[in-house]
């Protein structure tokens, strides 16, 4: 879909009232959106610019916009729980996924993180998911297919993770939102190409805690670092400015690790210092 074009018939729209709730929506000539404020046919959008204003039939009034990836995640149907947008822009940055980029993920879940990722690795890049329950594959696929239609470069493997790793060819990146990574660290350590970078995200700091020490005593990691993103929205109206009452606060842990070459003889690699940050 261009864009730049004006709203199709077929495509889908975020609805935003004057209250700020949201409504994703396809729209499909001849049919009607209903609300508590009233309704609106599809085709007084269809037709009109990203953008618009549209009006309930109690007057009251909706902007139009195509859903941005981190709101059709927010939105979108799931089966297991999402990870937040905070957080996938997070996981893209640190696993430093780019254009052509070959990845490895477990688990699928409802496909928000494989969405992001196919999105980064682009036409040229290739994802590789496991998720190990059927229907959590099917909603993914659905909800992929509702965002970007057909895909070629996307791999889903319906069989636990920890059943083998693909040995053939090596993988640039390794994501992994599972319950205990820590016990498949020596497996990426073989697919996962030599300057290559393991994420892991895990709810919880012991998790992290599991994931950091069996990094630490394998020498073929190094850089391990782990974090977590906390996000403070602002108030600003007039001369009111505070912060929200309520912020997205913890959601999960990130551990980073980058694969490296044994040294021969070396015995277990030593923790290197991090790069100091600007405070």
């Amino acid at each position: 879909m261009n864009e730049r074009l004006p709203f199709q018939d077929g495509e889908q729209v975020l609805l935003i009232d004057q209250r700020g709730k949201r409504h994703l929506i396809f729209l499909r000539k001849s049919e009607t959106f209903h609300s508590d404020r009233g309704w609106i046919p599809h085709d007084s959008i269809i037709g009109q610019p990203e953008g618009s204003w549209v009006r309930s039939s109690m007057g009251l009034r909706y902007l139009g916009f195509r859903p941005t990836l981190a709101e059709f995640v927010l939105e979108m149907p799931r089966g297991a729980q999402v990870i937040y947008p905070k957080d996938l822009a997070m996981i893209l940055f640190w696993a430093d996924v780019y254009p052509g980029c070959r990845v490895l993920e477990a688990g699928t879940g409802s496909g928000a993180l494989t969405l992001a990722l196919l999105r980064a690795v682009g036409p040229d890049g290739h994802v590789i998911t496991y998720e190990q329950r059927d229907e959590f594959a099917r909603r993914a696929l659905a909800n992929i297919h509702m965002r970007v239609g057909e895909v070629s470069n996307l791999s889903i493997r319906l069989r636990p993770v920890e059943d083998g790793l693909p040995e053939e060819d090596p993988v640039d990146r390794v994501v992994f939102d599972l319950p205990e990574p820590w016990k498949l660290t020596a497996a990426v350590a073989r697919v996962l190409r030599p300057g290559g970078i393991l994420l892991c995200y895990v709810p919880t700091i012991i998790q992290s805690h599991q994931v950091t020490e069996a990094l630490q005593r394998e020498r073929a990691w190094a850089l391990v670092e782990t974090f977590e993103t906390l996000v403070r929205p602002w108030n600003i109206e007039g001369t009111s400015v505070r912060p929200f009452h309520r912020m997205v606060a913890h959601t999960g842990f990130i551990t980073v690790a980058r694969r490296v070459v044994p040294e021969e003889g070396g015995g277990t690699l030593p923790r290197l210092p991090l790069p100091e940050r600007d405070e």
